[in-house]
């Protein structure tokens, strides 16, 4: 009898991770994902009045609070000088939702390509970038974004070049589970 009560409480007590009562969750996701467009206006220390163009990005939100951003940048002059600047970038970002607002701040590597006027050269540089700003829930799937981001290009001659970007912007976000911030 004791070998009986014994093999029995051994087999309850190795079936017991497969007897779990409880189900998944059916309403939740891996990740967060948005893709927009927006226009850019780049107040660079290279040129006097500020260069203006387009913005491409995503961003991937893998918990509440953290994910990750990709951005295309294409800024350029006005006039026929063919003055541009592009950015590729990549990295962290941490944000926070109250509501409709999902404010974040990011920091950003990546590389910039400098199209000097009259075609005097084209050349690319290493860059880190600081930003942060809102997205705003207008839909469930759709977000409008204000960004400001400023960004350090290396060993641009001859000092260095420090553009400050603002973007606005509308993305798409993916909709399935719940919605970011939202908790059971």
């Amino acid at each position: 009898m004791l070998t009986y009560r014994c093999t029995a409480s051994w087999l309850l007590l190795l079936a017991s991770p497969a007897l779990l009562g409880q189900a998944s969750p059916t309403a939740t996701r891996k990740a967060d994902l948005q893709v927009g467009g927006g226009v850019v206006v780049d107040f660079s220390d290279y040129n006097p009045t500020a260069l203006k163009g387009y913005a491409v990005y995503a961003t991937l939100d893998v918990t509440n609070h953290f994910g990750g951003e990709l951005a295309f940048h294409q800024a350029n002059a006005s006039g026929g000088d063919q003055l541009y600047q592009r950015t590729y970038e990549i990295g962290p970002r941490y944000h926070r939702t109250y509501g409709i607002f999902s404010p974040y701040a990011k920091a950003m590597y990546g590389r910039g390509v400098f199209n000097f006027p009259f075609g005097l050269a084209n050349l690319a540089y290493n860059l880190f970038a600081v930003g942060g700003g809102v997205d705003i829930r207008v839909r469930p799937y759709l977000n409008v974004r204000v960004d400001y981001e400023y960004q350090s290009w290396r060993n641009f001659p001859p000092q260095g070049l420090t553009p400050q970007l603002v973007t606005i912007g509308v993305a798409y976000h993916f909709p399935g589970g719940l919605g970011r911030g939202e908790h059971y």
